[in-house]
């Protein structure tokens, strides 16, 4: 199975508009970082994990040409707002499945009403077939399974998902032991670590890393990271031997 960490940034990626901070002016393409987004990749599926505002970008880059759903991990715009741009793919293919829990697909249906209308739909306008997921229900994505990891960013329910030896969680401020114990040992971990301050609704670099110890993975990688978190290659010298940041393009065999 092939990782693709097609975007590694916070919600306004890096750089951010009109931002003089130095990590924003850095010419080190690790410091450019787009909107968070996993490609996983295996015989003939392609799956995404979150279509943010870069998904077209993001599609163009690494030249999908097929894509077999998106698994949602939160209704927020930054993990959403891309969703318009599976129009290629549902040309091609016809209705895209996406797996979200119940308030990530209200929030859908709210401001992309037109891709999932049932009646009178626009000509042109994408569709997709909704699979509606619960926390303690694992579900198939081609043929392999997968298990939702319930967190929260600050209140807001958030779903990682654990598929095979990979675990992928973003968005993370707090999860219960219980949620833990279904990923403990996994041999890729992906988890966000948002800057070096504390933040109300995102895991800090203190807290992924101590979250990166619950968990024992043999790696972690760091992602949905701010211009605050500082210069990767800086940041990179100084994490345990076992973690890392993660940065746009980078790919990873599991």
């Amino acid at each position: 199975m092939k990782i693709t960490f097609l975007g590694t940034g916070t919600s306004q990626g890096i750089p951010v508009i009109g931002s003089n901070h130095p990590v924003c002016l850095s010419k080190n393409p690790k410091d450019k970082r787009l909107r968070v987004s996993v490609l996983i990749s295996w015989k003939d599926y392609n799956f995404v994990i979150d279509c943010g505002p870069d998904f077209r970008q993001q599609m163009l880059r690494h030249k999908v040409t097929k894509l077999d759903g998106i698994l949602f991990t939160h209704e927020h715009a930054d993990h959403t707002a891309g969703i318009d741009d599976i129009r290629p793919f549902f040309f091609r293919q016809g209705d895209i499945p996406v797996f979200a829990h119940e308030d990530v697909i209200h929030s859908l249906k709210r401001r992309f009403d037109y891709i999932f209308a049932d009646e009178n739909r626009y000509p042109g306008a994408p569709a997709v077939k909704v699979n509606l997921i619960n926390n303690n229900v694992p579900f198939l994505i081609g043929d392999k399974q997968v298990i939702p990891v319930e967190a929260f960013h600050n209140r807001l329910r958030v779903y990682g998902y654990r598929i095979g030896d990979f675990a992928y969680l973003t968005d993370v401020k707090s999860i219960s032991i219980e949620e833990i114990s279904k990923i403990k040992g996994v041999k890729v971990l992906s988890v966000n670590a948002l800057r070096i301050e504390p933040h109300h609704s995102h895991f800090n670099l203190e807290e992924a890393l101590e979250f990166v110890d619950k968990v024992k993975p043999q790696i972690a990688y760091l992602s949905h990271i701010s211009h605050y978190l500082g210069f990767h290659d800086e940041v990179e010298e100084k994490l345990p031997k076992n973690v890392h940041l993660a940065y746009d393009n980078l790919v990873v065999s599991v």
